[in-house]
């Protein structure tokens, strides 16, 4: 018997309204109907699936892309007490076998499998003895190649119509663009699908960019005043720790988060945050997926994003229980340029995809027409210095490959050997003086690799082989008894990949089969960063606007609240001679800095910082040796 959909919103959730979409996609999936919805984040996406599939009878196969994400949704269907399994990476295989067995037989509610998973054989077979009722892709963007976050291993989604033909399917992103939304529809076969899309506007997020050399100052300065709860995003761990770092230095409660955490770690800092211990999570992209926080009051970039749509979906965490909420992106003409080469100088072209390719296969020696099928272990540092390569342009190109069934790269792959020295630079003085024998190399390693006492940092044993002339296998037993004798903290993996080569070798005819694809990609990552791009340099309209047409929106209407709207409101009551006279008095009995003045008067800053140059331009003040303005 079918249980009502608000009984259960109110037993299990609290609520007695559904918001935006979420009644009509419910309803459509307790019809038998596949959809497809759009809804923006914090828009309630995982409400839509986890409540038909407890209003039917039999078991929900969600596919989702992150152990976090997966993590996080069984724990809250666990403490409502609601039966549900996640099966991530891993888990022994006697205990997966023992997990489908409760999935088929113990009357479990829900089943959450990486697309990696649903590919094994044994998960399959054991899909079709359950009794499904429902079907979810859940951030089905990165089904699409030209989504932001592609995933290969998501196009076998496309297999959960084989194994259970007559269930529906709900597949939900909150960014897609409208080429995304019609690749979703074509590779999960969504022809007649009920289609919602609730507005993106959140009309209590200001979005701001601000332009400054000193952006950690800058952070410092946003947090000022009233503790507030905020995010900040960074795109490396070290800048994770130092940002967090000064904050603390400077009074302010917060900590890092990042993907080279342990499990114990990250839960401690993220129950410290979400149990408001501590006020600011400064983290990589690696954290927020999943995460509702409500009263995240403001949430800040501390570079560039590489899209829009991971830009949006971050600054979607702010302000998720309606009340004001800021968005703000600190940048300068620097980290412009950083961006472009960070993600577009080590995308592989299709020339240097065939000379990859055809090094690879002269690595192996392998001749013309041979190698189907055969496995090889690639040592992936010697194969790069072997034929000059950058490394990231080399892994990315063997990613390609890996994607377009050239090759199949092994993902239990990792570049990654971390070191960090804990003792005093006193003690290990004493130790090399008693240990001269690997005094070289463990100074070689100090001038290679700048803060390596303050953080974890990632070195490249292969390449301090090479600066010393010693073998790899003498770099890593010395970082062995570096470890032993607690100077370091030292985690290393194999620096191996396995490489299974599928086709025979054919050289450029090999790859001219999806060159077309490879351009169309790289065409769509450069206007991706493009299109982030012009949204930063916008200085004419509304940002909230921008945002809307990105995703296919349109509105009439300005936002009001964000930094260019806010702009063209003073500009049109702007009186230069004002601002002018203004700074003139602030400045006659004390000097101040730019800073400074733009927290005293009521103007912009761009408007502020003109006037100055302004008045210094025609003699009317100065810069004395603090930096500061004077009358001259």
């Amino acid at each position: 018997m079918l249980i009502d959909p608000k009984e259960l919103l109110e037993k299990h959730w609290g609520y007695s309204t559904f918001r935006g979409s979420q009644e009509k996609i419910i309803t459509a999936v307790l019809n038998g109907r596949d959809v497809l919805a759009l809804l923006p984040t914090g828009g309630g996406k995982s409400l839509c699936f986890q409540l038909p599939a407890l209003a039917l009878e039999g078991i929900c196969i969600v596919i989702s892309p992150l152990v976090a994400l997966i993590k996080n949704q069984v724990d809250n269907l666990n403490n409502k007490g609601i039966k549900a399994i996640g099966l991530t990476g891993g888990i022994p295989f006697d205990e997966v076998n023992n997990l489908l067995d409760n999935c088929v037989f113990g009357n479990y509610k829900f089943l959450y499998l990486s697309p990696e998973r649903l590919q094994q054989e044994m998960v399959a077979d054991r899909i079709q003895q359950m009794n499904v009722n429902l079907l979810v892709v859940d951030e089905t963007h990165c089904i699409s190649q030209w989504g932001h976050d592609f995933r290969p291993a998501y196009l076998g989604c496309s297999k959960l119509r084989e194994l259970v033909p007559d269930k529906p399917i709900i597949a939900l992103t909150a960014t897609a663009t409208d080429q995304v939304v019609k690749d979703v529809k074509n590779i999960l076969k969504l022809e007649n699908a009920f289609f919602a899309k609730d507005s993106f506007y959140r009309s209590n997020l200001s979005y701001k960019v601000i332009w400054d050399e000193n952006k950690k100052q800058r952070i410092k300065d946003l947090f000022k005043g009233d503790p507030k709860c905020g995010i900040v995003y960074a795109r490396n761990r070290k800048s994770t720790v130092e940002i967090a770092n000064f904050l603390n230095r400077n009074n302010f409660s917060a900590t890092f988060f990042h993907g080279g955490l342990s499990k114990k770690e990250k839960n401690d800092k993220l129950e410290s945050w979400l149990a408001n211990k501590t006020n600011i999570m400064v983290a990589t992209n690696a954290f927020g997926m999943g995460i509702d926080k409500p009263d995240v009051r403001i949430v800040i970039h501390y570079q560039i994003p590489d899209c829009i749509e991971n830009y949006f979906q971050e600054a979607g965490r702010a302000g998720r229980d309606g009340n004001p909420a800021e968005v703000i992106l600190i940048t300068n003409k620097t980290d412009e340029q950083a961006v472009k080469n960070q993600f577009l100088s080590i995308l592989p072209n299709v020339s240097q995809l065939k000379i990859i390719y055809r090094k690879l296969s002269n690595f192996f020696q392998i001749s013309y027409g041979e190698g189907h099928n055969s496995k090889h272990q690639l040592h992936f540092n010697e194969f790069c210095s072997r034929y000059s390569f950058n490394p990231l342009l080399a892994y990315n190109a063997l990613k390609v490959l890996d994607q377009n069934s050239v090759i199949t790269l092994s993902e239990t792959f990792h570049i990654k050997t971390t070191i960090r020295f804990i003792t005093s630079k006193e003690s290990l003085l004493n130790y090399l003086e008693n240990n001269d024998s690997i005094a070289l190399i463990v100074q070689t390693i100090l001038r290679t690799y700048g803060g390596i006492f303050e953080f974890d940092t990632k070195i490249n044993p292969f390449l301090l082989a090479k600066k010393t002339g010693q073998k790899e296998e003498l770099i890593l037993s010395i970082l062995k008894q570096l470890e032993k004798a607690e100077m370091i903290t030292y985690e290393g993996k194999h620096s191996d990949m396995e490489i299974t080569f599928l086709p025979p070798r054919e050289d450029d005819l090999t790859i001219n089969r999806f060159a077309n694809k490879v351009v169309e990609r790289n065409n769509t990552k450069k206007e991706l960063i493009k299109k982030m791009l012009f949204f930063i340099n916008n200085d004419s309209e509304c940002r909230n606007k921008l945002l809307l047409r990105y995703f296919g929106e349109k509105t009439k209407e300005d936002c009001g609240i964000c930094d260019v709207c806010v702009t063209n409101q003073k500009k049109s009551n702007t009186d230069f001679k004002t601002i002018a006279k203004e700074i003139l008095q602030i400045i006659t009995s004390k000097s101040h800095s730019s800073r400074k003045i733009i927290e005293i008067l009521p103007y912009t800053e761009k408007d502020i910082l003109f006037t100055l140059q302004q008045l210094l331009e025609n003699g009317y003040i100065k810069i004395n040796s603090k930096n500061e303005y004077e009358i001259t």
